[in-house]
């Protein structure tokens, strides 16, 4: 397990700031447009984009209100906004009524639309790189064995977590909006496989892309 210290929490001069800023800032500027056409043109409807897409609202708010004081590597900005496209496609029709997850299922006979595992995949490869850089670079924790536990826990815990919002969303809303929002499609084992999928997909994406993780986290720490 290696030893060395903390990251700081940024090491980037005025004009690397400006230099670094021109990624997240394009890709800010492509989401809104991507959001707010999809919320108008949602076949689902904007109820159903506004819970699958809403809880990714308060960080995308928080990634840009805290930039300048907090600026976080390229590869989490490309992490989040991929991660976004995801849910915004799955809040557009529904995750049991995306157009390619009902290809897929045509296509190669399964029994289900499988886009929202999908999503559930999704949840742990992207989210692992914020948990990740927020643990190296406010926490004493150092790369290693403890680091890639802890962020798989974390991730676990938040795959778990949206289980109990579908379940809380499905017995508050209407029974049909509540139902279409949970995405079960009849899987008595949805919740399980969500939760394992989350946590396979934070394990895969550690595992093949830390290291590059790692030099876009250099460019703004300085090391």
């Amino acid at each position: 397990m290696s030893t060395y210290p903390a990251t700081r929490p940024s090491a980037l001069s005025p004009q690397a700031l400006q230099h670094h800023q021109r990624l997240p800032l394009r890709l800010g500027i492509a989401l809104s447009v991507i959001m707010l056409s999809s919320l108008v043109l949602a076949p689902a409807g904007p109820t159903s984009w506004l819970l699958e897409v809403g809880p990714a609202l308060p960080g995308l708010v928080l990634l840009v209100v805290t930039y300048r004081r907090f600026p976080m590597s390229h590869v989490v900005y490309v992490a989040v906004f991929l991660h976004v496209l995801i849910l915004i496609y799955g809040g557009m029709y529904t995750y049991a009524e995306t157009p390619l997850g009902n290809w897929a299922r045509d296509t190669f006979g399964w029994s289900r639309n499988h886009y929202d595992r999908v999503g559930h995949l999704a949840l742990g490869v992207f989210p692992c790189f914020v948990v990740r850089e927020l643990l190296l670079r406010r926490t004493p924790l150092v790369r290693g064995g403890w680091l890639t536990f802890l962020v798989l826990s974390v991730i676990l815990a938040i795959g778990a977590f949206w289980e109990l919002i579908e379940w809380w969303a499905t017995l508050v809303l209407a029974s049909d909006t509540g139902t279409a929002f949970l995405g079960s499609q009849g899987d008595v084992w949805d919740a399980q496989w969500d939760m394992f999928l989350a946590l396979v997909g934070a394990a895969g994406a550690l595992w093949i892309a830390r290291r590059k993780h790692d030099r876009s986290l250099a460019v703004i720490t300085d090391r």
